[in-house]
């Protein structure tokens, strides 16, 4: 089915032949070739969305994280191991998740109802893959935070909304007061119960039972016994708040990790020099860490990965109760965060309006019954989930959308063609304008801050960490040059305003 999809300059190919130029497609270790459909009645969907998932914690990535469920998927879907986000900050990824539409389009390019932020919630004629899906005969059922304003999946159609969804809108914004006076607290070299900071870390009482994150896979297994048999298809999705920060996690996952035996990456606390002035300044209280000492370092970081370890576990209870339902065989199922998050990396802690790639870069399996697994070694986008997932239920998309479809990519009938590149943008942060445009490709990242004097540059190949910023140095002036011609022509090609001002700051560049 022809898409009505806007953004050409980072359209997919659909050849089935790759050229020597092509990024590699690998298949894992006894994939199976792919195998005909069994039927053409709609596709049942999936989503799995996880809150500040970092790409780099799963063991079927290599990380510290024992994640047995989660490689259980990923051995059996497409792995797009450099999937990068459209942007650092939750209401305007997931707008763009559910929508296929970036933040200019939508008019979501910032948080809703939080303290300074201007925006409400996502305006109620973009309705996305929700509206769609109802439209067109599916059951949709929205498990978890949605973050998009009160009643956002009812209003588009949803039947089966459960576990914490907003109900309401606030009557005031959210203020971080009492996150202020415990902050306070840290700097004078207090701590809460347990000696722990509980802004950064905890423990919490009880289990894994008595968590938020096992009533969410509670809520989320009861749709699935609702619609199994029922006839009609379904569009689920179960949405954590794990493991967004501060990292709180009960036992036995709160001391899974040994904090003093954690390795930690090689720009833990590096010196922020010559980079953008806004990363000195704490948007939120806890941004403000020079309390913080190695052992809370180290405490916050084994927390997170226990929060990835209980979230492995929520996958593989929602997974069985989907097999025992006799819905898994045929189950499409897309796994992902929607940003990363900063444990340390910079001397930086949750997120704020940057580029690096803890922050950036997100994990994202797609599984569809039948296709061969494998591992594809290309950029993709957030933007390109409502694509694919468009294709898969063979409907179109209510309004134009600026993701390009992976669905060929993963069945195996198309491959890439086009820039080997990704997109990133964070216009507002909390009420805050930057209007920061990032390209990443294989070997630079170049960001664009038009709110300050400094953009950045990195070697990501010899400097992954991103610690050196190269913008300014005389031998990297061409690339310089280069990625921002590159960014602008990303930029057109999905129509993004911002695309003037950088013209603009190229032609005066050139003189």
């Amino acid at each position: 089915m022809k898409r009505r999809t806007l953004a050409l300059g980072l359209a997919l190919g659909v050849s089935v032949l790759a050229s020597a130029t092509e990024p590699q497609v690998v298949a894992p270790r006894g994939a199976r070739a792919a195998e005909p459909a069994a039927s053409a009645r709609k596709p049942n969907i999936l989503i799995l969305l996880f809150d500040d998932l970092r790409f780099d914690s799963f063991s079927y990535r290599g990380g510290p994280v024992p994640t047995p469920n989660i490689d259980a998927l990923a051995a059996e879907s497409t792995r797009f191991d450099l999937a990068i986000s459209t942007t650092g900050l939750c209401s305007p990824s997931r707008a763009a998740l559910f929508t296929g539409r970036w933040g200019h389009r939508t008019g979501l390019d910032d948080n809703v109802e939080l303290w300074h932020s201007r925006l409400a919630k996502l305006r109620d004629d973009e309705g996305g893959l929700l509206r769609v899906a109802s439209a067109n005969g599916y059951r949709v059922g929205y498990v978890g935070k949605w973050h998009l304003g009160e009643r956002g999946p009812q209003i588009r159609g949803a039947d089966y909304v459960e576990a914490f969804v907003e109900e309401e809108a606030a009557r005031k914004l959210y203020t971080p007061r009492d996150s202020l006076a415990a902050v306070r607290r840290y700097q004078l070299g207090e701590r809460d119960a347990g000696g722990e900071k509980h802004q950064y870390y905890e423990t919490l009482p009880g289990s894994y039972e008595s968590s938020f994150t096992a009533e969410k896979v509670r809520k989320g297994q009861a749709f699935f016994r609702q619609v199994a048999g029922d006839g009609k298809p379904f569009f689920a999705v179960v949405s954590f708040q794990q493991p967004h920060p501060p990292y709180r996690v009960p036992e036995p996952y709160a001391s899974m990790f040994d904090p003093q035996e954690l390795a930690l990456p090689s720009n833990h606390l590096a010196p922020r020099e010559a980079k953008p002035l806004s990363q000195e300044y704490p948007w939120w209280p806890w941004h403000d860490v020079g309390h913080m000492t190695d052992r809370d370092w180290r405490e916050a970081r084994a927390k997170y990965y226990g929060a990835v370890a209980m979230i492995d576990r929520a996958v593989g209870d929602l997974i069985r109760t989907t097999k025992e339902t006799g819905l898994y065989d045929d189950l499409h199922i897309v796994l992902l965060g929607d940003q990363g998050s900063m444990i340390g990396e910079h001397g930086l802690y949750d997120k704020a309006a940057y580029a690096y790639d803890e922050l950036m870069r997100i994990p994202l399996l797609m599984r569809a019954p039948g296709a061969r697994p494998r591992i594809v070694d290309h950029h993709v986008s957030l933007i390109d989930i409502p694509a694919t997932l468009f294709d898969w239920m063979d409907l179109e998309p209510d309004k134009p959308i600026d993701g390009q479809s992976l669905a060929g990519v993963i069945d195996g009938s198309s491959s890439y063609k086009g820039p080997d590149d990704a997109l990133y943008a964070y216009e507002w942060y909390n009420g805050a304008w930057f209007g920061l445009r990032a390209l990443r490709t294989r070997d630079y990242k170049y960001v664009w801050n038009p709110g300050e004097s400094l953009d950045e540059l990195y070697d990501l190949k010899a400097d992954p960490g991103e610690t050196v910023n190269l913008v300014n140095a005389p031998r990297h002036a061409s690339i310089v040059m280069a990625l921002r011609q590159r960014l602008l022509d990303r930029l057109k090609a999905v129509e993004d305003p911002a695309a003037a001002n950088l013209a603009l700051l190229i032609e005066r560049s050139g003189r």
